[in-house]
């Protein structure tokens, strides 16, 4: 790699621009944080970048977003994002999200949903619709961000250590096996989500009113 091009990408300022990017993510789920994350943990490899301090922002980032998230639909403070388009979007990824992998407010929820498209967003704002304990939630959202930024980091630097490519080359590869991997889950979580709203709707028919019904003899 080019001495200049790779003293430009480990200065300080990749740092706080990686984790404003990781912050923005929570609210605008198209920004690409997971892939900076995977790329900054490929230059990990070659000493540019402490994988720890990557890891410790990366969750950093993350929690800030949810906690950020969550208040805003705690609070009900939503009623501006509708006067702006990037509202409107928010509401609909939420709404996406919510219809396709179900709505839970658990904490395995909070945890585990952030690994899927969007997934970050939508559960802390289901978890503050559904007014979760506010240190409960951080908690939760903590322990969230702390594995979804291991995962990421980690993707960049195992792939960059077992192939020896450049970091862009691993850092393409990572984000690949990444994907690949929350499609994956997501086909899975969608699927029981759907086969489970099945069944309900087997326990539960909907009752047939009277005058629908069939005539008495």
């Amino acid at each position: 790699m080019d001495p200049a091009l790779a003293d430009g990408l480990s200065g300080p300022w990749v740092l706080v621009w990686l984790t404003v990017m990781v912050v923005l993510d929570g609210f605008i789920p198209p920004v690409p944080s997971e892939i900076a994350l995977v790329a900054a943990g490929s230059l990990a490899v070659e000493g540019r970048m402490s994988a720890v301090v990557l890891v410790l922002l990366g969750t950093l980032g993350s929690w800030l977003s949810d906690i950020g998230v969550y208040l805003l639909f705690r609070h009900r403070m939503t009623g501006f994002l509708d006067r702006t388009s990037w509202g409107r979007q928010t509401h609909r990824t939420v709404r996406r999200v919510v219809e396709r992998f179900g709505a839970s407010s658990t904490y395995g929820a909070i945890i585990g949903v952030r690994f899927l498209a969007g997934g970050r967003l939508a559960a802390s704002a289901t978890a503050g619709v559904g007014e979760v304990p506010m240190r409960r939630f951080a908690g939760a959202a903590a322990i969230g961000g702390f594995l979804w930024a291991l995962w990421h980091v980690a993707l960049g630097y195992v792939t960059g250590r077992a192939t020896g490519l450049p970091f862009w080359t691993s850092a393409v590869i990572g984000t690949g096996v990444g994907v690949a991997v929350g499609l994956t889950v997501a086909a899975v979580v969608a699927a029981r989500h759907r086969r489970a709203a099945e069944r309900a709707e087997l326990h539960h028919p909907e009752a047939i009113p009277p005058e629908n019904g069939p005539e008495a003899p």
